[in-house]
């Protein structure tokens, strides 16, 4: 059940996208190099996301580059703070419980947010909040195997109304690897994802991070509600709520699938190397990623 300010936030939204609706698909704009989407983004609520002083100590950010994980931590997050009580996930929305900084529907505008705030962003590093860096808030920062990134951010294109037509795969590769394809693009990551399957374990290090520790139960419980099955069948977390205007469900689930190297379902041999190509140019210098340390999982099962 959504109350009066939730569906507020829904329709205005809705209406923001709207309004754009004859230039949102496949229209971007450029704020200090980065490409963002028109209709979600604007030039002024980057500035004011990068330029706040809205930050505080008990916040928690929630950073990602896209289709990396961002639905499922904000879903582990929700669940920790409500100890395991899974009512808050099931009655209000998610994009409510973690609100974006950098929309044009920043987090930093809402009112009546209990604290403490969980707060969504894919801005890199030179475009994030100033403000953060004086004060306690903490960041849970989320990076993935970009391979399965590319085949996720694919999918999500043919479904997301204010990104471009992704094309074919082909074409979509090819772009994401010049740079050209995608916005957000950047190098970055010194924070990364489990390269285990230990969900308990994971959330168990998150709530040590965080100083939120949980009995049996409750660990239980997030484990339980936090799973990719449980999030795709909960209407506040798969995103079927938003308008056809914003995601098109027709042409696909938002959360598809859940799973680590489903890349290699999809690469030939030849992109496989080409990709490896870029990537190891792009990463010099950068620590190693768990997907970096099995090499005899760099190419695709040639069966």
């Amino acid at each position: 059940k959504i109350n009066k300010n939730r569906l507020l936030l829904c329709l205005v939204t809705a209406v923001s996208l709207s309004s754009h609706s004859q230039t949102v698909s496949g229209e971007y704009f450029r704020y200090k190099g980065i490409l963002f989407p028109v209709g979600l983004y604007s030039p002024e609520s980057i500035s004011q996301a990068e330029n706040t002083s809205n930050v505080h100590d008990d916040d928690i950010f929630i950073i990602t580059y896209p289709k990396s994980g961002t639905t499922w931590m904000i879903e582990i997050l929700s669940l920790i703070l409500k100890n395991g009580d899974p009512s808050w996930i099931r009655s209000v929305p998610i994009w409510e419980r973690a609100p974006w900084c950098e929309t044009i529907i920043s987090a930093f505008t809402l009112q009546d947010q209990t604290s403490p705030r969980l707060l969504s962003s894919h801005l890199p590093i030179q475009l994030f909040p100033k403000a953060f860096f004086s004060t306690k808030a903490k960041v849970i920062y989320l990076s993935r195997n970009p391979r399965d990134v590319v085949v996720s951010f694919y999918h999500y294109s043919k479904i997301a109304r204010q990104l471009k037509d992704p094309g074919t795969p082909d074409q979509f590769l090819e772009n994401f690897l010049k740079g050209e394809g995608e916005p957000w693009v950047e190098k970055r990551g010194d924070l990364e994802e489990q390269g285990s399957p230990d969900l308990q374990g994971s959330v168990q290090c998150i709530c040590e991070f965080l100083g939120r520790p949980l009995d049996e139960e409750a660990l239980s419980s997030v484990v339980a509600h936090s799973t990719f099955g449980a999030m795709k069948a909960n209407s506040m977390s798969n995103y079927t709520l938003l308008p056809t205007s914003l995601l098109d469900h027709r042409q696909g689930a938002f959360l598809r699938k859940g799973v680590c190297g489903d890349w290699k379902n999809h690469f030939t041999v030849a992109q496989s190397e080409a990709f490896d190509r870029v990537y190891r140019e792009q990463m010099r210098g950068v620590q190693a990623f768990p997907w970096d340390e099995a090499p005899e999982e760099s190419s695709p099962d040639p069966d």
